[in-house]
């Protein structure tokens, strides 16, 4: 069900090591928040089914717009073989509590808050999050790392300080509990034209996203590689 390219990006996305950082187990009930095309999704849901857990999509809103929409139909058709997949839950951000209160093990989100933060959702988010959450449960957040001394407010170049998801976090009421740097990538140094889309996978070579710039030097951005990332853990607390 994985095909050779999405394989290929386990070399920057550690998702083995990075799923067991934040805990997950098969029998858990695991919402992730945004899941784009479902590149982890291939993943968890099958691995969820397999212990009896249950793998819960908050997708984009469909009622947002036309390509939001166009985007579920298309993750909901290319999850719907639940003898692989299992009972695929999808909810929309935004549109409601993005899944029954108090009844996830952990909410995880990857390389996400930068748009949250664009669009000024980041905060009713993180509400979200902790709302969906047993107590005791966490919160796996992992994203683009910006330098802290970086004005990051409006998510304009990809790239987001720890501080800033951390504030979020803790202002929903969470706890921090961990960082890893298992998504780490030191080579990035983060100044490039067309943010972090410059590096792969995006590799945008010009202001106008799908018309490249053949005059662009792409060998020194590939070598690179993806983005360097935070992988940060938090917990509701107990009681709450």
């Amino acid at each position: 069900i994985r095909t050779p390219e999405e394989k290929a990006r386990e070399l920057w996305r550690h998702p083995k090591e990075t799923l067991a950082f934040f805990g997950v187990e098969p029998t858990m009930t695991i919402v992730e928040v945004w899941p784009g095309a479902g590149w982890y999704a291939k993943i968890l849901a099958p691995y969820l089914k397999s212990g009896g857990g249950v793998y819960h999509a908050a997708h984009f809103d469909p009622e947002s717009d036309a390509r939001a929409a166009a985007a579920v139909d298309q993750f909901r058709a290319d999850f719907s073989d639940k003898t692989v997949f299992g009972d695929v839950r999808v909810s929309a951000l935004g549109a409601g509590p993005i899944a029954p209160p108090e009844s996830a093990d952990v909410v995880l989100t990857f390389r996400n808050v930068h748009n949250w933060l664009a669009s000024d959702d980041a905060e009713a988010h993180f509400r979200a999050f902790y709302a969906a959450l047993k107590p005791g449960g966490v919160l796996g957040v992992v994203e683009h790392r910006a330098n802290e001394d970086w004005d990051d407010e409006d998510g304009a170049t990809g790239y987001v300080k720890e501080s800033t998801v951390k504030a979020l976090a803790e202002a929903a009421g969470f706890v921090f509990e961990a960082s890893s740097e298992i998504n780490a990538n030191p080579r990035d140094t983060k100044d490039h034209p067309f943010g972090v889309w410059t590096l792969p996978p995006v590799r945008r070579s010009s202001a106008s996203p799908g018309q490249p710039d053949p005059t662009v030097d792409r060998a020194k951005y590939d070598a690179i590689g993806e983005s360097d990332r935070m992988t940060l853990k938090f917990r509701k607390p107990h009681g709450q």
